[in-house]
């Protein structure tokens, strides 16, 4: 079987699409020149190249994808600019129910039951 790279796209509205390829260059083609109507990207064109992962083993590669299209816009745009503390930063979790945010006070004193 082939090999596929995962590949990100910013839209002219700004918004990203997160695909997956055999052939990154005939894949953008597409993109920009497809008659298909009812595709994320028919609306939004042009769109541009920004990511590209290396050739990468199918399943991984489907894996990648449908990580990348979970992630928020700046965890995208850290990987984007190779930003890797943010987007270390960017990974934690940062809702307050987090063991980094939540602080429960420790009761020493409890007894034995």
């Amino acid at each position: 079987m082939s090999q596929l790279c995962v590949y990100i796209l910013e839209c002219s509205d700004k918004s990203y699409y997160v695909g997956v390829t055999n052939n990154i260059e005939r894949r953008l083609l597409e993109h920009n020149n497809s008659e298909v109507e009812d595709s994320y990207t028919f609306l939004r064109r042009p769109v541009q190249l920004k990511w590209v992962s290396e050739n990468m083993d199918p399943n991984q590669a489907i894996e990648l994808e449908k990580a990348l299209k979970k992630w928020t816009r700046k965890k995208k745009e850290a990987l984007i600019s190779e930003n890797w503390d943010l987007l270390k930063t960017y990974s934690k979790c940062q809702n307050e129910t987090s063991h980094e945010f939540y602080k429960k006070p420790f009761d020493s004193a409890q007894g034995d039951s």
